[in-house]
Order: C-alpha cells, then sequence, then structure tokens
C-alpha cells in the first residue's frame, strides 16, 4: 500500500515529465505506468527520497521510448504534432509554457539526453547530481549537456505575450468568420507571415505541409469548415484550453476528430495547429493534470 500512495502522490509530476519528454501523452502515461513494477520492487527502507527514485525510473523509461518513437517518427505521414493534452487556465503559467506547443515542437529538436537533462533541470529544477544518476553520465558532463540544450532552446524558443481572455476573443470570431466564409475578415485576424500545420499522420485526410501566409490560410480554413458543414455527421464544437491556448473540439457523432489550436499574439493569430490524427485523440481529456 506504501508503494502504491507514494506512486499516486506523485503521478500528476511524472506523466508531466514523461510527456515533456515524449510529447505524446498516450505514451507518457504507458511509461509511468509500465514504471510501477521496477518502482514495486524496491525496498521502501532503501529509499531515501521516493520522489527523486520515481523520477528516475520514469525518465529512463521514457528515454527508451523517445528512441524507439524517433525512428518511427522518420517515417510519419505529413507534420508530426505533439498530442494534445487539456490545460486548466489557471494553471502555473511558467509550467503551462513548457508544455505549449511551440516549445515541445522546439524539444523535438533536441536529442534524447539532451531532452530529458533540459527537461529535468530547467522545468523542474533538479540538481544535477541527481539528473546525472538519471541519464549515467558524470555531474560534468550533464552540466555541459543542459548549457548546450538551454542555448539551443533559447536560439528558437518562440516569445508571445499573450492576453488569454484577448486570445479567446480573437478565437472565437475567427471561428465565427470562418463558419461564414468571411476570407477578408479571416485575413484580418491572421499574422502576415501565420501558419497552419495539420497533423493527420496518413490516418485521416489533412494537408501534408504547413500552409504559410494569411491569405492560404484564411482560405483553407474556410474550405475545411465548409466542409464539415456539408458533412452528414451531426457535429459539436466546443471551446476548451489545450497545452495553454484556446482550443477548439469538433466531435462528429460524438467522436473527437479535430483539436484546433490557436496561437495568439498581439491580437492576431500566429499559428494554428490542426491535430485530427485519431490515435492522438482518443484519449484527450484523461490524463492527469500537468504538476510540479
Amino acid at each position: 500500500m506504501r508503494h502504491a500512495e507514494h506512486f499516486e502522490q506523485h503521478r500528476s509530476l511524472l506523466f508531466t515529465i514523461a510527456y515533456e519528454i515524449l510529447g505524446t501523452a498516450a505514451d507518457a502515461e504507458d511509461a509511468v505506468q509500465d514504471s510501477y513494477p521496477s518502482w514495486a520492487s524496491v525496498s521502501l527502507s532503501e529509499v531515501r527520497d521516493p520522489r527523486a527514485f520515481l523520477v528516475r525510473i520514469v525518465t529512463r523509461r521514457a528515454l527508451d521510448v523517445l528512441r524507439t518513437q524517433q525512428r518511427r517518427r522518420e517515417s510519419y505521414v505529413g507534420p508530426w504534432l505533439p498530442e494534445p493534452i487539456a490545460t486548466d487556465v489557471d494553471a502555473d503559467a511558467e509550467l503551462v509554457e513548457y508544455v505549449s506547443m511551440a516549445m515541445l515542437l522546439v524539444l523535438e529538436t533536441l536529442s534524447p539526453v539532451e531532452r530529458a537533462v533540459f527537461v529535468l533541470r530547467e522545468v523542474f529544477d533538479f540538481p544535477y547530481d541527481d539528473i546525472a544518476n538519471v541519464v549515467g553520465k558524470s555531474t560534468a558532463a550533464v552540466r555541459q549537456i543542459a548549457h548546450r540544450a538551454r542555448e539551443h532552446v533559447q536560439a528558437r524558443r518562440q516569445r508571445f505575450t499573450t492576453d488569454t481572455q484577448r486570445a479567446t476573443e480573437v478565437t472565437g470570431a475567427f471561428l465565427l468568420a470562418a463558419h461564414q466564409g468571411d476570407i477578408a475578415a479571416l485575413v484580418d485576424m491572421l499574422a502576415p507571415d501565420v501558419v497552419a500545420i495539420s497533423d493527420g499522420g496518413g490516418v485521416v485526410s489533412a494537408a501534408r505541409r504547413p500552409v504559410h501566409g494569411a491569405d492560404r490560410v484564411a482560405r483553407f480554413l474556410a474550405g475545411l469548415t465548409n466542409k464539415a458543414n456539408r458533412a452528414p455527421a451531426e457535429v459539436t464544437m466546443d471551446f476548451a484550453s489545450c497545452n495553454g491556448l484556446p482550443a477548439l473540439l469538433v466531435r462528429e457523432d460524438g467522436r473527437l476528430s479535430l483539436v484546433l489550436l490557436v496561437e495568439v499574439s498581439e491580437g492576431v493569430i500566429q499559428t494554428l495547429y490542426l491535430l485530427r490524427n485519431p490515435e492522438k485523440l482518443y484519449r484527450f481529456g484523461q490524463t492527469p493534470q500537468i504538476a510540479r
């Protein structure tokens, strides 16, 4: 019972670490759950810090999964996007930023060890000695890896100052214009260099390349909306907060078929993330809340 109590106490933290390393909620949950037998087999009398011990087990498991994932992603059809997770609007703002779509895509450009070191150090502030024990390297080497990863992320990190209420208002107005097919209104709400990225994984129809530019993105979204309006299925739409962004959840006959995340800065839409791959949607809303 004590093993289970410790595990449940830290489950949200463990999920958050695994998710930031993997970018897929389903695999993150599996990595956490698959780590339990190793945890259950240890003697608690020999464990000085259950939290650190659990983080070590889960991180090592996540690294094994990530290395396998990287080989699969080389043959992924179309753009690959992280699996969306629901985030509480009142959640830790700094932590939410680290699970944003933009940040997770930057983390994808790190090596597996760099990614794990960055997450454990920069996001969760674990001591270098503990991280060295996790990744099997010297403390000096981990310091160098952390420095290199930090510089890499900072050079690629997009820094947008977003007013959550204004972002939600823009998103609502944008979706109304898309529903009405008002191209001019759509263009006015888009940044000139806006990009729409679709992830269908080759399982469902989706744009195989990112769509760039206000006019092209406006027409792309209007076309999708028109297609949805003509669909024989019963289509329902709900607003949500996903990965710290305003999002639209689209269901067809009750099945979640699209999660549209809208990145807004300075009153205009900068990026649209369209997740349609059903493998990334079927467990949406069932994951633990992110936590430190």
